[in-house]
């Protein structure tokens, strides 16, 4: 039901808060499937952004052979990630390709062809609890590992959160809400001791105080097979929670393990929680013990349309119809085709679009399963989007809002609280496309406040040119003024050298005609 440290009134007043969805969750026959790796594509394509944040800054040079391993492009800023070769081979460019995007925008790429004799650098690993916290947070962010539950936040600056603010609570997150993923599912049956070391590195890198492992119910497999990894670990729990969407978003996920609450528009940290996925851990305990970089990952292949869907271990830049392929290709045309789950994931045109770090599943989706699409409806005023909102928002009233423009109003409800997750559209009887309302009006308050910081540093650079100009005139004319009393002074002293003179030349004569 709850964290076993949990006062029961909390508990129980959980239980009658109604929010999130239970919309069907299409696990099998994916998750009855052990997790297989594929062979390695003609081409990999390893977009520089993979994370949120800067992109990655290319390293190395077209024609250049690499090892797998080497580091391909380093990261550009603190919020960023570097990008490694997931096998050696030889860089066959650097352009401009199609990217997974929610609007399929193209970004820039590094092509890697594969010389099938996977060659790699030395890796060099180290037992983590002989290393302080700061080295830790050092070598996974050269490892390149960010969040692997959707959002791929670079893994290391939540680390380094341990060493600027107390973290009392570690959670780590094994929640999968999303239907038809179960590529977290696979790896907590199969790689559990690999989950439970990883928190354990996380623990003693922040200093955190006990670890949770949340794992919702439908997943009886891996809560076994996690409670068996961690018996006789002090303060590690696997804790099982209610199968509901969207409890794997970090908010819930530590509402329910804790009673507490994540602050408007705060982080986790503030409340002394951290909150990282189930693959994120495995990354950091492979980083760690054996100096790996993060260059593959667990996608779920599944949907109605496909074959026979799989849980595969995939190189990061393998292009999606790879994987369909090795699934045993298409049965049927797809209604739809998403990069991710069907709640949050990318709807895409193509399969031609690589893996990257942020990618859980690619879904080949049936007519029968995408249903039949309605135009959108007027609001009823149900209120069916406000009992769902996980958050407690007023979806009705921020979209009504948004409609007429007043985007500050709908900040002011809360629109920056909104975790994007997609529960209020789903419930929605008029199916009000509520998301593309908020995404929208954060974009544009996003291209608001960036205009706002253009025109800033515009108007900062006039003031500096202003500045300086009246300085440079002001400098102009004491520089003058001083050259000016320099002549002045110079011609008084030439004069009073010319009166000495004179005056000593008259007294010379006057002593001459004297004698």
């Amino acid at each position: 039901m709850g964290a076993p440290d949990t006062p029961l009134f909390v508990r129980l007043s959980r239980l009658l808060k109604r929010w999130g969805a239970h919309p069907e969750g299409h696990k099998y026959p994916a998750a009855g499937t052990e997790i297989t790796a594929i062979p390695l594509p003609a081409l990999l394509t390893l977009p520089l952004s993979q994370h949120v944040g800067a992109p990655a800054r290319p390293v190395v040079a077209v024609g250049q052979r690499v090892l797998r391993g080497q580091l391909l492009a380093e990261a550009a800023a603190t919020i960023s990630a570097p990008i490694h070769a997931p096998t050696s081979g030889t860089v066959t460019g650097i352009a401009e390709v199609p990217v997974p995007h929610p609007s399929g925008l193209s970004g820039m790429a590094i092509l890697l062809a594969p010389d099938g004799l996977d060659e790699a650098v030395e890796f060099h690993g180290a037992d983590p609890f002989t290393l302080e916290p700061a080295e830790i947070a050092r070598r996974v962010a050269a490892a390149g590992v960010v969040g692997l539950g959707g959002a791929a936040f670079p893994a290391a600056v939540k680390l380094s959160q341990g060493q600027r603010t107390p973290i009392s609570t570690l959670i780590i997150n094994g929640g999968e809400c999303e239907p038809y993923l179960s590529c977290d599912d696979r790896l907590m049956r199969e790689r559990a001791p690999a989950v439970v070391d990883g928190a354990r590195i996380i623990r003693h890198t922040v200093g955190a105080g006990r670890v949770l492992i949340g794992v919702e119910t439908n997943k009886p497999e891996a809560i076994a097979a996690l409670r068996e990894a961690a018996a006789g670990l002090e303060g590690i729990r696997v804790v099982p929670v209610p199968s509901r969407y969207p409890m794997g978003s970090a908010q819930q996920l530590i509402s329910w393990l804790t009673g507490l609450e994540v602050p408007a528009e705060g982080r986790s940290a503030d409340i002394g929680m951290l909150v990282h996925n189930v693959g994120t851990a495995v990354a950091i305990h492979r980083a760690i013990r054996f100096g790996e970089p993060f260059t593959k990952r667990v996608v779920t292949v599944t949907g109605g349309a496909l074959r026979t869907p799989r849980n595969l271990e995939v190189c990061l830049g393998t292009p999606a119809a790879a994987l369909v392929e090795f699934c045993g290709g298409l049965v049927d045309t797809p209604a739809r085709l998403v990069i991710g789950g069907p709640m949050m994931g990318i709807a895409v045109n193509t399969l031609d679009l690589p893996i990257i770090k942020g990618t859980g599943g690619v879904l080949a989706l049936s007519a029968a399963e995408t249903g039949a699409r309605r135009e959108e409806g007027p609001c009823i005023r149900c209120t069916s989007c406000v009992g769902a909102c996980p958050i407690g928002l007023l979806p009705l009233e921020m979209a009504a809002r948004i409609r007429g423009g007043d985007l500050g109003a709908s900040v002011d409800l809360g629109l920056k609280d909104c975790i994007g997750c997609g529960t209020c559209a789903f419930v929605c009887p008029s199916k009000i496309p509520l998301v593309q309302y908020f995404n929208h009006a954060k974009g544009e308050l996003a291209a608001r406040e960036r205009s706002k910081l253009k025109q800033d540093a515009i108007r900062e650079l006039a003031e500096a040119r202003s500045a300086r100009m009246e300085r440079e005139a002001r400098e102009k004319a004491e520089a003058a003024a001083r050259r000016k009393a320099e002549r002045e002074r110079a011609k008084a002293e030439a004069a009073a050298k010319a009166a000495a003179a004179a005056a000593a030349a008259e007294k010379s004569a006057s002593e001459e005609n004297t004698a």
